[in-house]
Parts: C-alpha cells; sequence; structure tokens
C-alpha cells in the first residue's frame, strides 16, 4: 500500500498546487533525492491555513530534519510570533541551520539541538500550536510532553498517523510490522485522550489535529 487516497485524486488535487517558492522547492527536490522524510505538500499547505486562521504567538516543532515545515510555518506567522524547533540528528541541524539562514526568517526561528525527550522537559515556555513529527517508536513519550508543554485551547498537529496506509491494513509488510503497531497504540492513545478534541484525517500520510479542551 503507496497511498492512503486514489492516484487519481491525488493528481486532480496536486494539479491546482502552484508552489513557486525557490527555497522550498529545492528543500523538496533535496529531501527526494535523499530519502529525507519531510511533511507532504498536502499537509503543509493544510498547517499553513490553521496557522494562519489560529495566529499562534508560539509555536513548537518536534523533529526539524531539513527545516521544511519550520520554514513553511515562520513565513505563515504574525510578525511578533516565534517557532522554536528540535533535532537530534547532526547532519539534518547543520542542514536547517544553512536552509533557515537562506529563508530570512532566522529572527522567527530558534533552533534546539539534541534529544527532544531531553530537551522538551528543560523548555521554561507554553505553546499554542506544537507539531509532532519525530521517531514513531518515541510518539507516545513524545505526546506526553508535548500535551505539558501546550496551552488550553492550543493545537496539536501529527504526521503520519495512517503510516503508508498500514494502521488501517490487515495485511503489513515486515519491515513495517514495528513501526506499525508504535503508530496503532498511539492512535488509541491520541483519540481517547480525555484533554483533547481530536481526528485524524486522510490527509499526506494521516494527519491526527487536536485542540486542547482540559
Amino acid at each position: 500500500m503507496k497511498e492512503i487516497i486514489h492516484p487519481e485524486q491525488k493528481k486532480y488535487i496536486s494539479s491546482f498546487d502552484k508552489e513557486n517558492d525557490e527555497l522550498i522547492l529545492n528543500m523538496e527536490s533535496f529531501a527526494r533525492k535523499n530519502s529525507v522524510p519531510i511533511l507532504s505538500r498536502d499537509s503543509a499547505k493544510l498547517m499553513e491555513l490553521l496557522i494562519q486562521i489560529y495566529k499562534p504567538e508560539r509555536v513548537l516543532e518536534v523533529g526539524t530534519a531539513i527545516a521544511y515545515t519550520t520554514i513553511r510555518i515562520a513565513r505563515n506567522l504574525e510578525s511578533r510570533s516565534k517557532i522554536h524547533t528540535i533535532e537530534f540528528s547532526k547532519d539534518n541541524a547543520r542542514l536547517a541551520k544553512s536552509n533557515i539562514e537562506r529563508s530570512g526568517l532566522s529572527k522567527k526561528i530558534k533552533l534546539f539541538f539534541g534529544d527532544a525527550k531531553e530537551v522538551m522537559p528543560a523548555l521554561k515556555q507554553k505553546y499554542d500550536f506544537i507539531f509532532l513529527d519525530a521517531d514513531k517508536k518515541d510518539y507516545a513519550e513524545l505526546f506526553k510532553l508535548a500535551m505539558k508543554l501546550l496551552i488550553k485551547n492550543g493545537v496539536i498537529f501529527i504526521d503520519n498517523l495512517l503510516w503508508h496506509g498500514f494502521t488501517a491494513s490487515k495485511e503489513v509488510p515486515e519491515k513495517y510490522k514495528t513501526s506499525t503497531k508504535f503508530i496503532r497504540d498511539f492512535n488509541n492513545i491520541f483519540m481517547n485522550h480525555p484533554a483533547l478534541k481530536t481526528v485524524i484525517l486522510p490527509v499526506g500520510d494521516g494527519i491526527g489535529l487536536g485542540v486542547k479542551i482540559k
């Protein structure tokens, strides 16, 4: 299973996509050529709309990669708003820093290098929008930490909850079985969390969207 929506539908939706930001296009090309996982373009556009609607003052991203989503968020923030982003890989952090500098949005972005499970408990601020896209085996623990940092009425946006469609599939390839179990277990936690109003959307690789109600 390679797609969670029919290819014809995806092609039709993509026909309306007119991305023309050279840096964004270059990062997408780099990610494809180097097998760097980044948020799908349709998921990124959904996030940008949410940022424009919700107008968060403080955003936290867990999993910077090459700063693709970081930059897409930052370019939609209000003038005084900030995004903090955490990356564990030295190579990714180096590329992310370079891309952030090229974007001209350095004043809106603060990059933390390290293990998110160690960085997050040390953060002093609360956030009104959190994006989680890290190692799937760590989702449950990172989600727990994120909930402590998310303000009431804050939004949490989580990628990969349909995991190539395998979370809803009876047959899962051997190499995906462990990661699929991690995501299935996490989805049960996420969708039944008493402090959140939640939904899983069939966008990109499956987006979990939650609003903190308690």
